[in-house]
């Protein structure tokens, strides 16, 4: 009986435990590296910072022998990451989690995402900035100003400024006004936003305090818009709150600052501008602005521009800010590239 006990004792295999060996996120990227190769993990690591460089090479040089098992859980969290990343970048969190529910199961969706956005910046509303403006203000012109405000505030300022001239007129300056007050927005104001807009459009929150708006954000827009747009926000914000347009024009440049810009600087620009573009962006202006243009060209030139001006005959407004937009972005693209320096409202003058 004795033999038999013995020999069964003998006979049995040890018994594996069947728990996973937990691995850091340090053990996890050694790991990966290594299974990689030295080639590529050594182009790898020219892109790490050297602390994160000597952190890696200790936790591989404290590896023994990589079993399969690990190597392969390690290699498909690796997967998973990148294809998830990849949903979101393409059509954001909500997309993303429907197709890793519907290719992994929701528990390990839900397990990724977790991972994946705990160790990312997203910008809120990324979703957002990739909607056509046009199709983003059907779905937004209806919000209340500052809803819109904070949505404008994330997008880029060529969008915004489309979506800013196309709202109401009585919502454009209180949309203005907010954006360029608004300093930051707290993670729950944002969650907020964005469950309401859920049902229209994907969005991703941020656990992170995230700076937007602002006077220099609603400059940026402001210069963009049509300049209708632009007088019309102005005019209304000078009676809503005087310092704070103020503090605009202090950082834009319109038509009418040109008499704000030195000889030079004038016929620097006479020189890029149209003639015919000129004549009709004078039509409507003060004699001040005028006589700032007329005196820096020749006597011959100033003559055939009054006379083009003269037998121009009507024209409309609409034309008229077109082309004053167009000599405006001019003189801005030659203070972008330092051929002259404007001198803001309530700054000193030019100086070329």
């Amino acid at each position: 009986m004795a033999k038999k006990t013995a020999q069964a004792g003998a006979a049995a295999p040890p018994k594996k435990s069947g728990t996973k060996k937990d691995l850091n996120g340090r053990q996890k990227a050694a790991i990966f590296l290594v299974s990689l190769g030295s080639e590529i993990s050594s182009e790898i690591f020219k892109h790490l910072r050297e602390d994160e460089i000597e952190t890696l090479t200790f936790e591989i040089a404290r590896l023994e022998a990589v079993d399969s098992e690990d190597r392969d859980r390690v290699l498909m969290e690796f997967q998973e990451l990148m294809m998830a990343q990849d949903f979101i970048t393409t059509g954001g969190i909500d997309y993303a989690r429907e197709l890793l529910e519907k290719s992994l199961g929701s528990q390990k969706a839900v397990d990724i995402i977790n991972r994946l956005t705990s160790s990312l910046q997203v910008r809120p509303f990324d979703f957002i900035r990739r909607t056509d403006p046009t199709q983003l203000l059907n779905f937004i012109q209806q919000e209340h100003p500052q809803t819109i405000a904070l949505i404008l505030a994330y997008l880029d300022p060529p969008k915004a400024s489309v979506i800013l001239a196309q709202l109401e007129h009585e919502v454009q300056s209180d949309v203005a006004k907010r954006i360029s007050t608004m300093d930051r927005t707290s993670p729950e104001v944002l969650r907020e936003v964005e469950r309401v807009l859920e049902k229209k459009l994907s969005t991703l929150s941020s656990e992170d305090y995230t700076a937007a708006g602002g006077v220099e954000s609603i400059v940026e827009i402001l210069n963009l818009v049509d300049r209708t747009t632009e007088k019309s926000i102005i005019e209304s914000l000078e009676e809503e709150d005087p310092e704070l347009a103020e503090e605009i024009k202090k950082r834009m440049f319109v038509f009418e600052d040109i008499v704000m810009l030195d000889d030079r600087a004038i016929q620097k620009v006479l020189r890029e501008v149209d003639t015919a573009e000129l004549a009709k962006a004078l039509k409507s202006v003060e004699g001040e602005v005028q006589d700032k243009i007329f005196r820096n060209m020749s006597k011959r030139a100033s003559t055939l521009l009054k006379e083009d001006m003269e037998y121009m005959g009507p024209i409309r407004m609409k034309d008229v800010e077109e082309a004053q937009q167009k000599i405006v972005s001019i003189i801005r693209k030659l203070e972008e590239q330092g051929e002259i320096v404007v001198a803001r409202a309530g700054e000193d003058e030019l100086v070329v």
